[in-house]
């Protein structure tokens, strides 16, 4: 499963033109936000040195509970660890400093599918290609069509509660400063 899982991801990547994939290697179905997650999402925020991290709410959303997978929960609690304090702190997993990982803090987190305050991003030029990148998790859709229809509507359901124009799909964020 993990094979296969790593080649979807692959393919839903070079979707949107994501061409740099690292695979932490946490069982699918058992992620839980301990420790060693979050030394692994550390290690790749001291690598990567972003300002902002895009990321799964640690919140169950029981209103859209497609969005609150418990891998999906467990890894957005690990994040938000990882961002702060861990990455920043020089004292949190001694380790990366022993692999040459200097601190780093991100400024922003933009957080999805939880159930906070939301920042509407207009996506409609984007949304066929958001489709191709979900159905490129073949495994995991056993009616895609139905699968497409749910995430359309809670795009223009975004885009509506957002203001923005009839016909137009959005894409909510919760967005953290964590400055």
């Amino acid at each position: 499963m993990a094979a296969l899982r790593r080649h979807e991801q692959a393919r839903a990547a070079k979707e949107v033109g994501v061409e740099d994939l690292v695979f932490l290697g946490h069982p699918d179905g058992r992620v839980v936000a301990d420790l060693a997650l979050r030394r692994d999402l550390s290690r790749v925020i001291r690598q990567v040195r972003p300002t902002l991290v895009i990321g799964q709410s640690p919140e169950m959303n029981l209103a859209r509970i497609y969005a609150s997978h418990p891998d999906h929960v467990a890894t957005g609690q690990a994040l938000l660890a990882a961002v702060y304090p861990d990455s920043r702190n020089p004292f949190a997993h001694v380790e990366l400093a022993e692999e040459g990982l200097e601190p780093w803090a991100v400024e922003e987190v933009w957080l999805t599918g939880g159930t906070g305050p939301e920042r509407a991003v207009d996506v409609t030029d984007q949304v066929e290609r958001k489709l191709r990148a979900l159905m490129a998790h073949e495994s995991q859709h056993p009616d895609p069509a139905a699968t497409q229809e749910r995430i359309r509507a809670w795009m223009l359901a975004t885009a509506r509660a957002a203001g923005l124009a009839e016909g137009r799909s959005a894409e909510p964020f919760q967005v953290v400063d964590v400055r």
